[in-house]
């Protein structure tokens, strides 16, 4: 058959341990044998971020803006066991971050919902999307030790010199302070990224901080996003038979347990990284959880929602077999295909997206899967296979698709 042709390239940020491995398996078994792929290509792995001074991870955010869609492979952030490891010149920051903050984007994550794999909270019938605000918080924060009696206060100084002072704690022993930080920039890219895609998908949105304790911090977050809704998006959600709404969280947690599921459950950073953790978990898995990054004009950067699968890939450099889950990966990869088809009118690489899709999920129906599904799914008489040949069961199944 004819290779589906592209006319823009994607921009391909290459990753780190065990997801590297996978990154190739999928692009030589899965995609390269029916697309005539164009890719801009960018190393991220530690070592070559390394080498550039992590100019790399610079240069391929700027070539998302550029092209509009990228797919990433999860990437190491260092630690102080990583600076040995990797003879690192410096502790060098999260890539994810670095994009994000370039691109003033928003995460959307969401599970991937295979029949045979139930959700732990039984009334969840669909999948519940976390919209993760992508900026400051805890993850740019200013943190203190205080040795001893004092008073820590926080101090603004304005560009005029002037100052205004809060008093924080009068502490009569040692303690700890931490300082946290947004702009009403980054919470208004947030609003409308999360407003667009709830009408790009059709779904309600919720909402929810803790403005009742945050009565400045977490009030803004609620204060700027109802009046955006208010001013440009109430019409359109109401064309579309769609919902907003404001909760705080320990209620929308509350209700989200008891949920059916099917909207997008928006959050600041600190409360939609941990709660996308417990969604994907609840779901099945986090190797079974899509994330996209959306930017306010419609830049998307599609990864997986998991790590590099460090203990996998050191197992694999023993020359041991792994069974590692790639379909996060794959559906990276199909994302991004299918958004670059969207955007170029390239309905047959739209359509291949779909069926490479399907293929995945239906190989697993059909009993044939890694070892962390097998250990939770309700079928009889698994197959489990090992990393690559569960990829080379799904280009068997996607053969007889496409």
């Amino acid at each position: 058959m004819d290779k589906i042709k592209m006319t823009t390239p994607l921009v391909e940020m290459d990753g780190d341990e065990m997801t590297r491995i996978l990154w190739q398996f999928i692009k030589d078994d899965l995609i390269l044998p029916f697309v005539d792929l164009k890719t801009e290509y960018y190393d991220l792995g530690l070592k070559y971020r390394n080498e550039t001074n992590d100019q790399v991870t610079i240069d391929s955010a700027n070539a998302t803006k550029k092209y509009g869609v990228a797919v990433k492979c999860a990437t190491i952030t260092p630690n102080a066991d990583r600076m040995t490891e990797y003879n690192l010149k410096e502790m060098w920051k999260s890539p994810n971050g670095t994009i994000r903050a370039m691109l003033d984007g928003t995460v959307f994550r969401t599970p991937i919902v295979v029949k045979g794999i139930a959700p732990c909270v039984k009334n969840w019938e669909k999948p519940i999307t976390l919209a993760r605000h992508a900026y400051g918080d805890v993850y740019k924060n200013a943190e203190m030790k205080i040795p001893c009696a004092g008073k820590a206060e926080l101090v603004f100084t304005a560009e005029d010199g002037s100052e205004t002072r809060e008093l924080i704690h009068t502490f009569d022993a040692p303690g700890i302070i931490q300082g946290i930080h947004n702009t009403e920039k980054s919470i208004m890219s947030f609003a409308r990224a999360c407003f667009n895609y709830a009408l790009d998908t059709k779904q309600d949105l919720w909402f929810a901080t803790k403005d009742t304790i945050s009565k400045k911090y977490d009030h803004t977050f609620k204060d700027i996003m109802q009046d955006i809704y208010d001013a440009e998006y109430d019409e359109k959600f109401k064309a579309a038979g769609i919902e907003y709404f404001y909760t705080l969280i320990d209620d929308a947690v509350a209700r989200v347990m008891k949920a059916k599921g099917g909207f997008i459950w928006a959050c600041k950073n600190y409360d939609g990284d941990v709660m996308s953790d417990m969604v994907s978990s609840a779901f099945g898995s986090l190797a079974m959880m899509t994330s996209v990054l959306v930017t306010p004009d419609g830049k998307y950067e599609y990864e997986a929602a998991h790590g590099t699968v460090m203990r996998h890939y050191y197992k694999h450099l023993k020359g041991e077999e792994t069974s590692t889950n790639s379909v996060a990966t794959i559906f990276a990869w199909t994302g991004a295909l299918r958004k670059r088809g969207e955007l170029d009118g390239l309905s047959d690489l739209m359509t291949f997206a779909d069926k490479l899709e399907a293929a995945t999920l239906k190989t697993i129906e059909d009993g044939k899967m890694t070892k962390d599904l097998a250990l939770i799914t309700s079928l009889d008489n698994v197959t489990v296979l090992n990393s690559q040949n569960f990829i080379k069961e799904i280009r068997k199944t996607l053969e007889s698709l496409v």
